[in-house]
């Protein structure tokens, strides 16, 4: 269930897109265009503000995603929802995760998405991949987490998301795990 969005805050939904490949699961991620209105050149989830059609904030990531990646809504399982995100930029995120059981088809969008990769979801779950910092914004002091992978930096409300989406993934893990005690690794 979504919560309601504070005043002054716009609501958006972003799509987290798993990939399943043979013995691995990826991350698929954009980078933003220099054109875009907000978060030039970043790298991020599909996504974007709820607009008045919208059913849902499922609908508004799938709708997203379609839009800036050409991906067939009916491509894509979506498993659930993570907690919700609230930027000091101004947006409360609820990420939308969602399953591809193959390698979409993309066309992506050339006026939004400068770039499309993907990252092995165990790059993430490594501890040694994560650098987190903290800095004072808008006067509260914030938890801040980055990663690089190659020549792409994945910070902000983005790596955030992907830290939310790792305890989830870890609390499941922890649930089922046997007594014998294995380390933590995300399959779907």
């Amino acid at each position: 269930m979504v919560a309601e969005t504070p005043r002054g805050y716009l609501r958006a939904g972003v799509l987290v897109p798993l990939i399943a490949t043979p013995g691995s699961v990826e991350l698929l991620f954009t980078k933003r265009t220099e054109h875009v209105e907000t978060h030039k050149g970043q790298i991020s989830f599909p996504g974007g503000v709820v607009e008045d059609g919208d059913r849902d904030i499922v609908h508004t990531a799938l709708r997203e995603a379609e839009e800036e990646l050409g991906v067939e809504r009916a491509d894509v399982e979506p498993l659930g929802l993570l907690e919700d995100l609230t930027t000091p930029t101004g947006f409360v995120i609820t990420p939308v995760l969602g399953l591809f059981s193959r390698t979409p088809h993309l066309r992506p969008n050339p006026a939004e998405v400068a770039e499309v990769f993907t990252v092995p979801l165990d790059f993430f779950a490594d501890p040694a991949s994560a650098e987190r910092e903290f800095k004072r914004v808008n006067g509260r002091q914030r938890e801040l987490w980055k990663y690089q992978y190659g020549e792409h930096l994945i910070w902000g409300a983005t790596a955030m998301i992907i830290r939310s989406l790792l305890r989830e993934l870890e609390a499941g893990y922890n649930a089922s795990a046997n007594s014998a005690g294995t380390n933590f690794s995300p399959t779907l």
